[in-house]
């Protein structure tokens, strides 16, 4: 994939960095400007609220890639964004340090409770936040690359590879859940203190982690479309449309889904680690095969190879999911699985995909009403 082309960046692409930059200036501005109170002041709540939703739409644009240019349906992108969160959890609980509940400088508070004398071989290295980045990307990849090795080469493909990706996260789920992993078990890793020397409560704290969210999904919208403009990305088209024919052509199909599989899980990965900090708290719930699900559906909603209306899926969706659990808690899942109905039936192609298909079919339509009228 080397030698990617510089990106051409869509419209909707320039909209869409727009709208992120213009809410990120508003969001700094808010706090630069307003006082603490004052109805101009965003509250720290909604900037961690707005952080989370720029982390579900790098985590969508990430499947988007393997799904919506590949067809590689993974309903375990949930998983890779989860080792993403606990690389960054654990850096951050060796920040606690002797602060924690039992003041003990070497060992997290749960290690402590379960009366572990030495901090595991897993835990080295993650006082420093180099290794932990370095962990944020290597182990998504590694495991994707592990598993897409295997899954590939066997020609895996269509149901039976999403089945198997779905469970490859409930294995993991099952796997964190247990105390003896080291990773705090069903509580998981939270009260965290600081993160490179800031408090990770403080308002500015939030606001620079939101500000990092948006500038990562930015980068990683134009990585993601030079990477489909690419040479690269074409063959992923032909693979997903024809895979067979490709591999008649003398395509090596497997490493190319092997690749853009690997880049995908790093990309989630990355997602779950900018999550951490702003939700403070990582257990395994979100290894669980819906998270993994609702993250198709927010593909499916704002319209599948499209990359921008994934994102945009994933912020609409889960914008409805934070009104409609205020609101209406109990009958939040049934509201999703009538917008996933909804969006199958009469926008198969996605908000953003739909509306293109309207733009195009526009002067196409115009002519043709014409020379209706003039016979």
């Amino acid at each position: 994939m080397s030698g990617l082309p510089r990106p051409r960046l869509e419209t909707r692409d320039w909209i869409f960095i727009a709208c992120v930059a213009l809410i990120g200036a508003l969001v700094l501005l808010s706090y630069l400007l307003a006082a603490p109170g004052s109805a101009l002041h965003v509250p720290a709540y909604l900037v961690a609220l707005l952080g989370k939703y720029l982390c579900f739409a790098l985590l969508a644009l990430a499947l988007d890639l393997v799904w919506g240019y590949c067809g590689i349906l993974s309903l375990g992108h949930g998983a890779f964004f989860a080792l993403g969160g606990y690389a960054m959890g654990m850096y951050l609980m060796r920040q606690i340090g002797a602060r924690g509940v039992y003041a003990n400088p070497a060992l997290p508070d749960f290690m402590v409770f379960l009366n572990w004398d030495h901090l595991p071989f897993s835990w080295w290295g993650f006082s420093s936040i180099a290794y932990a980045l370095v962990m944020v990307v290597l182990v998504p990849g590694a495991l994707a690359a592990a598993f897409g090795w295997f899954a590939f080469r066997s020609r895996v493909t269509g149901v039976y590879l999403s089945i198997i990706t779905q469970a490859m996260t409930y294995a993991l789920m099952l796997a964190f859940f247990r105390n003896d992993m080291g990773f705090g078990g069903n509580n998981g890793l939270t009260d965290f203190k600081d993160i490179l020397g800031f408090n990770v409560q403080a308002e500015a704290t939030r606001i620079a982690l939101f500000l990092m969210s948006a500038v990562v999904l930015v980068l990683a919208l134009v990585v993601s479309r030079a990477v489909v403009q690419s040479k690269f990305g074409k063959v992923l088209l032909a693979i997903r449309d024809a895979e067979s024919r490709t591999r008649f052509l003398g395509y090596r199909v497997e490493h190319y889904k092997l690749l853009v599989f690997v880049l995908s899980a790093i990309m989630a990965g990355i997602a779950g680690a900018l999550y951490v900090p702003q939700v403070g708290i990582i257990n395994p719930s979100e290894f669980a095969p819906a998270n993994s699900i609702e993250a198709v559906i927010w593909v499916a909603v704002g319209g599948r190879g499209t990359l921008v209306g994934a994102a945009l899926g994933a912020i609409l969706v889960n914008f409805g999911k934070t009104y409609f659990t205020g609101a209406l808690p109990e009958y939040w899942l049934f509201a999703l699985g009538l917008l996933f109905v909804l969006v199958t039936l009469f926008l198969p192609k996605g908000v953003i995909g739909s509306f293109a298909q309207l733009k195009r079919a526009g002067p196409a339509a115009r002519p043709a009403k014409e020379a209706s009228s003039h016979g």
